[in-house]
């Protein structure tokens, strides 16, 4: 019985080979995700175990922000903007949960990071989650929540505008861009609590301060950010 699993395991494989997102190579048996390799070989950046660092300096003099990580540095071409790219634009949804298990490990020993109440996972345009059909940030903050042991809103941060790509555009003219784009609806909802505002990937920052400048006028008692990647 069980030669003839392996067999259709194989034969499986054959026809719907199994790629590691961050390389394309085919995975072996054991491994989910990604290869055992690139487990080893991604560039992660450790910011959980400082506070001061280079991410949380972004938005020093900005927004007040208890604490901001990101799990991976990202670099065009890297094994970063593969997974990263996977996840937004060809449905590896299951890399959304991987990342977010892994950033949900670094935080769950991070002093920083352990009183945190509430998750919140950045809001697209509901038209722009029709096209796509699922929110990236959303299985990223479900990965935490997994690992964390807390609990997901998103019903209470919307994005009310849509907005043009920020890709090409600088820091303060995306945070232009970004202006009045978000919203609270039900304030109770973050009243008093420690809010970790989760994020795919940060270039200038400027959507999640964005997120933040709205969140803190209800009440929140601290407000920390998780990303996947950091573009330094």
């Amino acid at each position: 019985m069980w030669s003839m699993f392996n067999l259709f395991y194989d034969l499986a494989g054959l026809l719907f080979p199994r790629l590691c997102n961050a390389c394309g190579r085919p995975l072996l048996k054991a491994e989910r995700i990604i290869c055992l390799k690139c487990g080893y070989d991604l560039p992660y950046t450790d910011f959980h175990l400082f506070v001061d660092n280079p991410l949380a300096r972004q938005f020093w003099g900005r927004v007040p922000i208890h604490g901001a990580t990101a799990l991976l540095y990202f670099n065009k071409g890297g094994k970063t903007q593969k997974m990263i790219h996977n996840l937004k634009y060809r449905q590896q949804t299951g890399t959304g949960l991987f990342l977010g298990r892994k950033m949900g490990k670094c935080l769950l020993y991070a002093e920083h990071y352990r009183d945190i109440d509430l998750i919140i996972p950045v809001p697209l345009h509901p038209r722009k989650m029709r096209a796509r059909g699922y929110n990236q940030s959303q299985f990223l903050a479900e990965g935490i929540a997994e690992i964390l042991g807390v609990q997901i809103n998103n019903k209470t941060l919307i994005r009310k505008k849509a907005t043009q790509s920020q890709t090409k555009k600088d820091r303060y003219t995306r945070f232009q861009n970004l202006q009045h784009t978000f919203n609270v609806v039900d304030k109770n909802a973050v009243l008093g609590k420690h809010i970790l505002l989760v994020d795919d990937v940060v270039t200038t920052g400027a959507t999640l301060e964005s997120c933040a400048a709205e969140l803190q006028k209800y009440g929140l008692k601290k407000l920390s950010i998780a990303a996947a990647a950091y573009v330094s």
